[in-house]
């Protein structure tokens, strides 16, 4: 009877210390989201100019507070026009990937992002030259390349921010930088444009794009931003003094 007083007593302890060293740390209560995004610039340049209309969507779950899980989809039609030939484009692509959120998460709250998207992508498209012509010395050869269906792979990197404006509504803009791993048109026969990835005549591309999103909060996790530090012990008077002490004695 006395050995099970003992041990439930040093479970007690063990148990109130433990809550204390928890309550000693700094913590916060920070929302993990659904977000559900709209690229805005291609459809309002679109609006304006009414030639290429280009459209994106994303969803993206966040996994913690620093990493979120993406996939996103959109679709081109562009069309091209030079002295000599016309260029028609027009298709959909799809990409999936991590962002990170290099904010701390006492700034960051929930609401705020600033940090590194890493996505992998894939393009579907056709492309085709409905006409060009060309002079030499004979005369003027007229022709066309008819369409036909391609497919392109690319990596790109997403760095930017974002902010909520409203409730569960925020806005931002990315840098997107992109690297060309395939496309089945191979060398001679380069897409002058192509969905999701830009230049298909170039190996990189580059893109700016302004984004709005839903959010939907689905759960909320507690964040130690600060570990309690462990006391210092006092001093051991039976301790023989340092070997500073004694240098400085001498």
């Amino acid at each position: 009877m006395r050995r099970t007083s003992v041990y439930f007593i040093s479970l007690l302890v063990v148990t109130i210390c433990g809550f204390r060293q928890i309550k000693a740390q700094d913590t916060l209560l920070i929302p993990l989201k659904i977000k559900v995004g709209l690229e805005v610039s291609g459809p309002a340049t679109y609006y304006i100019e009414k030639k290429n209309l280009s459209t994106e969507g994303y969803i993206a779950v966040d996994l913690n507070e620093k990493t979120t899980a993406l996939l996103g989809a959109g679709y081109l039609n562009y069309k091209y026009s030079q002295y000599n030939y016309d260029y028609q484009s027009s298709g959909i692509f799809l990409k999936a990937g991590v962002e990170f959120n290099l904010l701390k998460p006492e700034k960051a709250m929930g609401k705020y992002w600033g940090g590194l998207g890493l996505h992998y992508g894939v393009s579907m498209f056709n492309s085709e030259v409905p006409s060009f012509y060309k002079d030499n010395y004979w005369g003027t050869i007229n022709s066309s390349i008819p369409g036909n269906t391609y497919w392109g792979h690319f990596i790109e990197a997403t760095p930017g921010v974002r902010a909520e404006l409203f409730k569960n509504f925020s806005i931002g803009w990315t840098i997107s930088i992109r690297m060309l791993l395939y496309s089945s048109a191979g060398k001679a026969v380069r897409p002058i444009y192509f969905p999701g990835f830009g230049n298909g005549s170039k190996t990189i591309s580059t893109g700016l794009s302004y984004f709005i999103a839903w959010n939907i909060p689905y759960k909320k996790i507690t964040v130690i931003t600060k570990k309690e530090e462990p006391a210092e012990e006092p001093d051991d008077p039976s301790k023989p003094a340092t070997t500073q002490k004694s240098i400085i004695s001498q």
